[in-house]
């Protein structure tokens, strides 16, 4: 368990500066993350990882020469944000473009590539790639829908190793592209983990069991077995891999780097017997060992478990693979020491000049602060219940998530004098930038688009609110590829539009026209029980999350009941 915080929505960030504060000769602590301390010669492609916290060394700590330019880190086991993720970019660029990589999560892909747009309309060149080597979370046709786990340190190494050998962008993204084929890995635990300030781990395993297949977000695994032996678990996680030997690759001669990683809690010397044996199994295969790793790559912050990486390499790639790195966690071979940049950070600008308003506009603003107020409140009173039912078949984060969000918006909301459209705005961005991951980046969505129908003039009417969520809904969509039916927000979120521009278009008030429509996302969110996910961190476990509502969706349905009595005490119905 974890013993060490503060407050526990302020952990990602403090560790975040105790890490950078103790590791100065590697990095510089910016907006959003880190980046390098030292020089990087102008021109060179800028390589930028990323995801949640909760894993080190992954992102931060693989941050340095010959590794990432710039690692942006988010909340505990939530993606950064687009805010923090386009900050660390523009910090890390040197001329040359940005080549991201990170794992295969939906917030992530979400919230990079919301960065990438941002970044190339201001004529910053980038490219993506999504790291995808876990063999358990998706069938070998379906290889653009797995996780990246382990893996990414590979596909990281040789991204940033392009990046030194002075490949251009294009170059840089097809030699990652390549690594990303040819990286498998496969995972199990022994117990899961708990984030700081929760009373128990994120999911359990029986006494004398083994989950296998797991996640590094808290997931629980694909299935359980008994524990084996250390040989025994070797061959298990041998024999799973070699099932999935890389296209035009035959694993008799083949030269692969085995990547046995601890996922927290287990002792190296635990590791040092499992691997004994992944090394007698990969010789009696014919297959040549390069450069073993056993130790500590890719962790679920305490959780005891393993997973092997198989990482096939070709001539290119195993040239590349020899390039020098010096990172504050990971360090191979003999780098030349570059000069320190100087400390000057990439602290965000002052706040842009707020928009004028006429009065009935700034009236309105306090309506939206007030509704800022409630779902805030909402969210505190069911931030465990939430986070209780994200833990069934995700990673437990959303109410952690959603309460960050939350708290950022009303004191971003309540901070400004400004009309209802500015006041929202402002809110809506301090949403999506605290709260990060998928939650944070949608509801950002959601709240953007009404704050755009609300605007800085005049009383806003209920046809305004109604376009406005109608926009918002149609954006998440836009935005997440999420349909009714594939158990999201959506499922709740959908029905509440159409519902809300139903009894409008019948003559009803606000009040009355919300609360039917906040009636029917409930019903809806309850109905996501019955529903199996086809989308986020939930999919591979699909079958556990029968029962349980969607968490998106429940919250949803909250916030929108929560509201709905805040219009039914007020007068003035704006």
């Amino acid at each position: 368990m974890t013993r060490i915080w503060n407050d526990p929505a302020d952990f990602a960030d403090e560790m975040t500066d105790g890490f950078a504060a103790a590791n100065g000769r590697h990095v510089q602590r910016v907006t959003g993350g880190v980046v390098r301390a030292t020089e990087s010669p102008r021109g060179q492609v800028a390589v930028v990882v990323g995801g949640g916290s909760g894993h080190y060394p992954a992102f931060g700590g693989l941050v340095g020469q010959g590794l990432a330019h710039g690692a942006a880190m988010g909340n505990l086991f939530a993606s950064p944000s687009a805010q923090q993720i386009q900050a660390v970019a523009k910090a890390a660029d040197n001329g040359g473009g940005v080549l991201f990589a990170y794992g295969n999560y939906a917030g992530d892909v979400l919230n990079f590539d919301a960065a990438q747009e941002h970044l190339r309309a201001e004529g910053v060149p980038c490219a993506t790639v999504a790291v995808t080597d876990d063999v358990s979370s998706a069938a070998l046709e379906e290889r653009h829908k797995r996780r990246g786990i382990a893996g990414d340190l590979a596909v990281f190494r040789i991204a940033a190793a392009a990046a030194e050998a002075g490949h251009d962008l294009d170059g840089v993204e097809r030699l990652a592209r390549l690594a990303n084929e040819r990286t498998r890995s496969f995972g199990v635990a022994f117990s899961g983990c708990t984030l700081p300030g929760a009373d128990e781990p994120l999911f359990s395993v029986p006494e004398g069991r083994m989950a296998i297949g797991l996640g590094i977000h808290g997931e629980p695994g694909i299935g359980e077995t008994d524990v084996p032996t250390a040989d025994g678990l070797a061959e298990l996680l041998v024999a799973k891999l070699l099932e999935e030997v890389p296209d035009g690759t035959a694993a008799a001669g083949a030269r692969v780097v085995p990547i046995l990683n601890g996922l927290g809690s287990l002792k190296y010397e635990e590791l040092f017997v499992v691997y004994r044996r992944v090394a007698q199994l990969l010789e009696a295969a014919g297959i040549v060992i390069v450069d073993p790793h056993v130790g500590e790559y890719c962790t679920s912050f305490d959780m005891a478990g393993t997973s092997l990486t198989l990482f096939w390499l070709d001539q290119e790639l195993e040239a590349l693979w020899e390039t020098p790195v010096d990172a504050p966690a990971y360090r191979r071979g003999s780098v030349n020491p570059a000069q320190l940049k100087a400390a000057k950070g990439n602290a965000a600008a002052d706040a842009d000049a707020v928009p004028e308003a006429d009065e009935a506009s700034r009236e309105a603003a306090g309506v939206v602060r007030a509704a800022l107020g409630v779902i805030a409140a909402t969210i505190d009173a069911n931030v465990d219940e939430l986070g209780r039912i994200d833990a069934v078949a995700g990673d437990g984060d959303h109410g952690i998530g959603m309460q960050r969000g939350a708290k950022a918006a009303l004191t971003a909301g309540t901070a400004v004098d400004a009309g209802a459209g500015t006041t929202l705005a402002r809110a809506a961005a301090a949403w999506a930038d605290k709260a990060g991951g998928t939650s944070g980046a949608l509801w950002g969505v959601i709240l953007s688009s009404v704050a755009n129908r609300l605007g800085d003039n005049g009383k806003p009417t209920l046809a305004d609110l109604t376009a406005g969520v109608a926009d918002g809904a149609k954006g998440v969509m836009d935005y997440g590829k999420a349909e009714v039916g594939d158990k999201t927000l959506v499922d709740a979120l959908v029905p509440f539009a159409e519902a809300l521009q139903r009894n409008a278009d019948a003559g009803a008030d606000l009040p009355t026209a919300w609360k039917a429509a906040a009636e029917d996302a409930a019903r809806a969110a309850k109905a996501t029980a019955d529903l199996l996910p086809r989308m986020g961190r939930a999919r591979p476990h699909a079958e556990k999350s029968l029962g349980t509502p969607d968490p998106g969706a429940h919250s949803l349905a909250l916030i929108a009941t929560a509201i709905g009595e805040l219009l039914e005490g007020r007068n003035d119905h704006a």
